[in-house]
């Protein structure tokens, strides 16, 4: 089994902007050091309480603070930004980190309708034009356009030696179809939809060897976790970190307890033993090998302690 670690650079109560993106840089750093596989980072806009829209500017900044631990995005909001600057973005990553940079990809709008008309324009039908730009993406990438198409004449310029990987991020069927058509590796957020993990996976995996045979379908689960030495100290830190995004110090709604017992069917929380059991249980139930953890709790140093806690209990006993 592999763990990866997901990033939303979340502000926490009494901390700055720039002290989170100091922690993601620190946890990255703690990753590499754990032995986790990937580390990835989230693109949201204006959204209280997080602080990263550009997660290629904080690779940057990560990639020289570590030495072998795949960095990329989770993900680029592509509806958002023409595919040759992705490119030339990752490209340029991938020419200074060689051999460590992925490109997540994704379709949500990361913030509000306000942020996305000032960061693209008509949103929704970028979204409909995407399976198009992620061919234009991949052609620049393998600098494979048709000799009278007009950016055949160009370059994302550096070429690295060894490419940036593209994976599609997603929550649905219809994204699983996307990648096997697209014969690009698969990311699935469980931690954030509402769709049975089993089919949507099912579905990616079959599209694949129909439509890529000599590919191996490469997929993550993208899970929600709180670890710590106790299962009640566990549930405290998943219920406090849900309080401080959506109410900081106030007192919960009726409405908003609803949303966090709706939420918490999709987490995994528990000690060390219970977490480690339950991957177990969903690497065998849904032939994955590979899970990226998000873990949001109310302090930098507790969140800390569960991506080490789950280290722990599965990556330094195999």
């Amino acid at each position: 089994m592999k763990l990866s670690i997901l990033d939303q650079a979340p502000i926490v109560k009494g901390k700055s902007a720039k002290d989170a993106l100091e922690e993601s840089v620190n946890l990255a750093q703690l990753g590499e050091r754990l032995g986790y596989h990937r580390y990835w980072i989230a693109e949201h806009h204006d959204l209280n309480g997080l602080a990263c829209p550009a997660p290629e500017v904080m690779l940057g900044a990560i990639g020289i603070k570590t030495t072998s631990i795949r960095i990329g995005a989770g993900a680029i909001l592509l509806p958002h930004y023409k595919p040759y600057k992705v490119a030339e973005t990752f490209n340029l990553l991938a020419t200074l980190y060689p051999g460590r940079v992925d490109l997540g990809l994704g379709r949500s709008p990361g913030g509000s309708a306000e942020a996305s008309v000032a960061l693209s324009g008509n949103f929704l039908e970028n979204v409909r034009n995407m399976p198009e730009a992620m061919d234009e993406l991949l052609h620049f990438f393998h600098q494979d356009f048709n000799e009278d198409n007009l950016f055949s004449k160009i370059k994302p310029t550096p070429v690295p030696d060894i490419l940036p990987v593209p994976w599609l991020l997603g929550t649905s069927g219809k994204s699983a179809v996307l990648a096997a058509e697209k014969g690009m590796n698969y990311a699935f957020g469980h931690f954030m939809s509402d769709q049975d993990v089993k089919p949507t996976i099912s579905t990616y995996r079959q599209l694949m060897k129909e439509n890529h045979p000599n590919k191996n379908p490469n997929i993550i689960l993208a899970v929600n976790i709180y670890c710590a030495q106790s299962s009640e100290e566990a549930e405290r830190l998943a219920y406090e970190s849900f309080k401080w995004s959506v109410n900081k110090d106030s007192q919960l709604s009726k409405e908003q307890e609803d949303e966090f017992n709706e939420l918490r069917n999709k987490m995994i929380i528990g000690n060390p033993t219970e977490v480690k059991a339950t991957l177990y249980e969903f690497e065998q139930n849904y032939q994955v090998s590979e899970f990226m953890v998000l873990t949001n709790t109310p302090t930098y140093e507790s969140r800390n302690k569960s991506y080490e806690l789950l280290a722990e209990a599965i990556l330094m006993e195999q």
